[in-house]
């Protein structure tokens, strides 16, 4: 269903920066969760709001190697019918949509500037471990 972008050599690169300085690689995940927010924005202001709880629980989580844009919680259950439609119990329906309403319409029309951000992101963490980069 997504495409995710895969970097090729990322875990090599992750290992190289271990091995310079320990605290590097957790420079990425804190520009991983910076160039996740540019999807996080749009879904927010798209995803529709009674009490907020819905549009709070759109957030980006990432780690040394990964990015993942998540929505809802344990107090936002109805978050995946709010994204992607169906039938509730209580007998709330709306259409299906397997591409999603908020979180993947918002990565597939910012994909190219994400693979740019996260380029940037492995530049300047290549650049602050002393490593030249072109």
């Amino acid at each position: 269903m997504v495409d995710p972008i895969r970097i090729s050599g990322l875990n090599e690169f992750v290992r190289n920066l271990k091995a310079i300085d320990n605290d590097l690689p957790k420079v990425l995940r804190v520009a991983f969760n910076t160039a996740g927010q540019t999807i996080v924005n749009e879904a927010r202001a798209k995803v529709p709001s009674k009490t907020g709880r819905a549009r709070a629980s759109v957030r980006a989580q990432s780690t040394q190697k990964a990015i993942r844009i998540t929505g809802g919680s344990k107090r936002v259950p109805y978050y995946p019918w709010l994204d992607f439609g169906g039938t509730t119990p209580v007998g709330g329906h709306r259409p299906f949509l397997p591409q999603g309403r908020y979180i993947y319409a918002s990565y597939y029309r910012h994909r190219d500037e994400l693979a740019g951000l996260i380029e940037a992101a492995l530049i300047d963490a290549a650049r602050a471990a002393g490593v030249e980069v072109d």
